[in-house]
């Protein structure tokens, strides 16, 4: 195994290892154990906005280490993971631009807080899917000995 494939699953790893400690463990632990639903939420909110520019961070780095044209020897793994880490850095980067704002909003002016929430949970999943399939599809290519 090259050190380019190293790199990618580590950073897959990371991704994907961020977003499921964030959203399964950490979050959840909050609204347990902060005194309010309020104080939980924001301290939420300012975590996610971190995991966003870890999420893109890492995607950005994935999409430089598995470039086709850089090294031939990732692009099978690469051409099934690359729409995956496209799709988990947009969805990243919806949620903290499009949908927190509004979640927020909702909060402060009494609208569809309910509607908001789910949706960026929704896209919170649908991004952890995709940093799940980035990882598998790298991972599985070092062990059947393509890279």
């Amino acid at each position: 195994m090259n050190t380019r494939s190293r790199f990618s699953i580590l950073l897959a790893a990371l991704w994907w290892g961020s977003l499921t400690g964030l959203g399964f463990v950490v979050v959840p632990m909050l609204f347990i154990h902060l005194p309010s639903p309020a104080a939980a939420g924001a301290m939420a909110a300012k975590l996610f906005t971190a995991q966003t520019w870890l999420s893109v961070a890492c995607a950005m780095l994935l999409l430089l280490v598995v470039n086709k044209k850089e090294a031939p020897a990732l692009a099978p793994p690469a051409q099934a993971a690359m729409k995956f880490i496209v799709a988990g850095l947009l969805l990243a980067v919806l949620v903290e631009f499009g949908v927190a704002p509004r979640i927020v909003n909702a909060r402060a002016d009494g609208g569809n807080l309910r509607f908001w929430h789910g949706l960026g949970s929704a896209m919170y999943l649908a991004q952890w899917l995709a940093a799940s399939w980035t990882l598998w599809c790298l991972s599985r290519s070092t062990k059947d000995g393509a890279a």
